[in-house]
């Protein structure tokens, strides 16, 4: 039985943390810029922080799920 794609390599991890780092860092900004416009900013930026957190794990799973 061959495998069809090569074994799980640095580049493949530096892909999946580049991606979670930005999904969250995106969510957190938006987080931030809504609790900016509407006066409550720690709070939304948190929101943004966890809700970024969790979908960027989703779409890191999506993204590398043929590995």
């Amino acid at each position: 039985m061959t495998n069809s794609r090569p074994p799980f390599s640095g580049r493949d991890a530096a892909g999946a943390g580049a991606l979670l780092l930005s999904v969250n860092l995106l969510c957190t900004g938006v987080g931030a810029g809504l609790g900016a416009v509407l006066g409550a900013l720690v709070p939304l930026l948190l929101a943004g922080f966890f809700v970024g957190f969790f979908l960027g794990i989703y779409v890191v799973a999506k993204r590398f799920s043929d590995l």
